[in-house]
């Protein structure tokens, strides 16, 4: 069972992950159990853990520590067996440092922790999840997608995912929303591919032949979506009109 930290108010998840007797509070109308007597038994993962309150902060090492809590409103404690899995994006040894986070909590949960590269760093990976979601996104929206082709691939391991997974779980999921066909293609991703373009090239120390690298992006373009000058024209944040004008300055038409 899995809860996000940051996306309840601190009673509200306080009540989530503890549970609450009847009449803790208003609208508290009977006596609920949190998620950590829910999960008697099995595994608790708590994301984003480096947004919880100090006070929920103390509440969860006592937890930790003597494998007891006490439901809101309550007296009596409750004793359950429950592993916790903790995850976070923040450096936590930092947010100890300058007193945002618990440091005896920090060690705590620091009994083997395991260090994710970021996205970024494993590209490999990239395929595998976008592919995946694919297959999720098939069931929910009742579409019959095959994946994604060879040049869409290349955008996304092209790209830099600031946001990792997530992001990558967004842009498959509006990719999906947009395809009429059986395969994703780079026009379903124009949002990352305007971001690759506006921040992957550099200016070389002798500069460039602003013509020649136009002309070099268009043929990349025009080779990517196979002819097709409206993909063309997606993929370079223009329109189709600018495609074939450009065609035209170029003397492309032919090729």
């Amino acid at each position: 069972m899995n809860i996000t930290c940051s996306a309840l108010p601190e009673q509200l998840l306080e009540s989530e992950l503890f549970g609450h007797e009847r009449g803790a509070f208003t609208d508290a109308r009977q006596q609920k159990k949190g998620l950590f007597e829910t999960a008697d038994g099995g595994t608790v993962f708590l994301d984003e853990i480096g947004e919880m309150t100090p006070a929920l902060q103390a509440k969860l090492l006592r937890f930790l520590e003597e494998k007891t809590f006490k439901r809101v409103g309550g007296l009596a404690d409750q004793r359950v067996d429950v592993r916790v899995i903790a995850a976070t994006n923040r450096n936590l040894e930092d947010e100890v440092k300058t007193g945002k986070f618990r440091e005896d909590l920090f060690y705590r949960l620091q009994v083997m922790p395991i260090a994710l590269p970021a996205l970024r760093e494993r590209k490999g990976d990239v395929p595998l999840l976008a592919n995946y979601y694919v297959d999720k996104f098939n069931r929910e929206f009742r579409k019959r997608v095959r994946g994604l082709s060879g040049a869409a691939i290349d955008v996304l391991q092209q790209y830099g995912w600031p946001g990792n997974v997530r992001e990558l779980k967004n842009a498959i999921e509006r990719a999906m929303l947009l395809v009429e066909g059986e395969w994703l293609e780079p026009e379903h991703f124009t949002t990352l591919t305007r971001t690759v373009s506006s921040t992957q090239f550099k200016l070389p120390p002798d500069g460039v032949n602003l013509d020649e690298v136009e002309r070099q992006l268009l043929l990349q373009a025009l080779e990517r979506a196979h002819g097709n000058q409206t993909q063309a024209a997606q993929l370079l944040g223009i329109n189709r009109d600018q495609v074939r004008y450009r065609i035209e300055k170029f003397g492309l038409s032919k090729a």
